[in-house]
């Protein structure tokens, strides 16, 4: 009577790795070494063909996260690839993208703005999360992450594309995605430390 129970157990706590959202998120980690590759094709073909790949990477985003929720797939390591494998392929992007001088010297602060931001507020959740406060995506940081992509796709595009000047199309998403960046950024900081102060400064739930 008690050994049926037991087997049980192991299979509740079990998680696949390899699920289809997860294999979606691990899309964008696999278009990395593509983006390490503009160096090598600055041509106006070479371009387009990253600026797509990065495109199809960055709409994965959403696809990844309607699967899990719509397939009851959510796993502890899907949370852990998804906003890792986001940041790692928008870092990426503006690295290189600096490296080839397609975003000038003078806009680096952008970058270091963007980058650095990410890292914050990556720790931020981190930290709230342990004490048992959950931080979910704002809507002024989702309309940021559109304003970023729409930046480094066009600029990957580099040259004119569909008739518009696809350089300084990107250079503008790029000064609105860094103010919404740090809008974005400082609202996550205070709403972590209005729930400090909700709790009482308590760690724990």
């Amino acid at each position: 009577m008690t050994a049926s129970p037991a087997p049980s157990a192991p299979s509740s706590g079990q998680e696949t790795f390899w699920n289809l959202p997860n294999s979606v998120t691990m899309l964008r980690v696999a278009v990395v070494p593509v983006l390490l590759a503009l160096p090598l094709a600055l041509d106006e073909r070479g371009s387009a063909i990253i600026a797509v790949c990065f495109i199809v990477a960055a709409v994965t985003d959403v696809i990844d996260g309607w699967l899990a929720r719509r397939g009851q797939q959510v796993t502890s390591i899907g949370k852990l690839l998804d906003p890792l494998a986001d940041k790692l392929l928008v870092s990426t992007a503006l690295i290189v993208l600096l490296a080839v001088g397609r975003i000038p010297v003078w806009a680096t602060w952008m970058v270091v703005v963007i980058v650095g931001r990410e890292l914050a507020v990556t720790g931020l959740r981190s930290v709230a999360a342990a004490g048992g406060q959950v931080m979910a995506a704002s809507g002024l940081a989702k309309i940021k992450t559109v304003s970023q992509n729409i930046a480094i796709g066009a600029l990957l595009f580099h040259y004119t594309t569909l008739g518009l000047p696809a350089d300084t199309i990107g250079m503008l998403f790029l000064a609105i995605a860094t103010a919404l960046t740090l809008w974005s950024g400082y609202v996550y900081f205070a709403e972590y430390f209005r729930g400090r102060e909700a709790t009482g400064g308590r760690e724990g739930g």
